[in-house]
């Protein structure tokens, strides 16, 4: 990987790592195109820690508030059902799913999961499940907010966010898909869909530092951080723009894009410009 196709790279992970339009499957794509083959799952990983750190950085009153009221819940210096303290407990439970399935799929993960038929068949079908999720959204006359999010629904929500371990369904389309079906509101969706995803891929990215570390052929980590660093300054620049339009949009943009990608993939993998 030389320097261009790390910039490249980065801007592709910063641009789509929070629509609902799978940042893995864009990657996957772009990496076939530069002629370097996919870059894999290692170097997704690693590279959402630089979108995650935008998460941290965008939402940071609210990550702190929550920290703090849950470390507080733990000795009874808040009660238990404080807001922030089960906002804590939640994003907790919800992540769970997703570790569990990353760590002993890991292997699937890393190769068959990462087939281009697999990932355009995955951006068409949850083009459709996120056409629904909105459809049925827009006639929920009373959305629930955050504090408003139940146990089950916290589970639900970990659940959705598992299958973004698929290339092509995206984790913020399938979290945020569930929330719209569950009755919350596009903007309480989000912003839970970002705080859920902090422990998962944080986690993924630093296992997966420590596993490529290991490697006989050194890392190019040069090329590495600077697609982080570039994917870190554009996916700030996303999430907040993200969050205005959701309060007026609808997510039929981001279905007709799906579609379309798929198409497209699906042509390139018949003609054999693309490898899967």
């Amino acid at each position: 990987m030389g320097y261009l196709e790390a910039i490249v790279l980065g801007l592709v992970q910063g641009l789509t790592e929070f629509l609902p339009v799978s940042s893995s499957a864009h990657i996957s794509i772009v990496g076939q195109l530069f002629g370097t083959g996919d870059p894999g799952a290692a170097f997704t990983a690693i590279s959402q820690l630089g979108t995650e750190a935008a998460v941290l950085v965008f939402f940071f009153r609210d990550i702190v508030r929550i920290i703090r009221q849950w470390a507080l819940s733990l000795t009874g210096r808040v009660p238990r059902n404080d807001p922030d303290a089960r906002m804590g407990w939640l994003v907790i439970i919800g992540s769970i799913p997703i570790g569990v399935l990353g760590f002993t799929l890991q292997d699937y993960i890393e190769t068959d999961l990462r087939s281009l038929w697999l990932t355009a068949t995955m951006l068409l079908v949850f083009a459709l499940v996120i056409f629904a999720a909105d459809r049925f959204a827009s006639r929920v006359s009373h959305p629930k907010e955050l504090r408003e999010i139940t146990w089950r629904d916290g589970i639900l929500y970990g659940l959705a966010q598992s299958l973004a371990l698929v290339p092509g369904v995206s984790r913020s389309g399938g979290t945020i898909a569930a929330g719209l079906f569950m009755g919350y509101s596009r903007e309480t969706a989000a912003r839970y869909s970002f705080l859920l995803a902090i422990p998962a891929v944080l986690g993924s990215g630093f296992y997966q530092v420590l596993k490529i570390s290991d490697n006989t052929v050194p890392p190019q980590w040069g090329q590495i951080w600077v697609a982080t660093g570039i994917a870190f300054v554009v996916a700030l620049a996303v999430i907040a723009w993200f969050m205005r339009y959701i309060t007026t949009h609808t997510f039929t943009p981001f279905v007709i894009y799906r579609i379309a990608l798929a198409l497209v993939l699906f042509a390139l993998l018949g003609t054999g410009v693309l490898v899967a």
